[in-house]
């Protein structure tokens, strides 16, 4: 059954990290996106894989919201 789940990439010094707001500790990383993005798709399989049919409603029916926000520093 497929799901869908929100990820986040960001780049750093090392490359690329990722992680999956909705599953506590599911993360991964990749020297480029693409990798990064494989990655943490695997790591997601892997997860829900581990969890019951209750567990992954629970997970998976968290609201994440990701925004850019514009800020002043005096």
């Amino acid at each position: 059954m497929p799901y869908k789940v929100n990820i986040l990439i960001e780049k750093d010094e090392d490359g690329f990290y990722a992680y999956c707001p909705e599953l506590p500790g599911c993360q991964s990383q990749g020297d480029t996106l693409a990798e990064a993005k494989e990655n943490i798709q695997e790591a997601v399989e892997l997860y829900l894989e581990t969890l019951s049919e209750k567990e992954k409603q629970s997970f998976l029916s968290k609201e994440v919201v990701a925004m850019t926000l514009e800020v002043q520093v005096a």
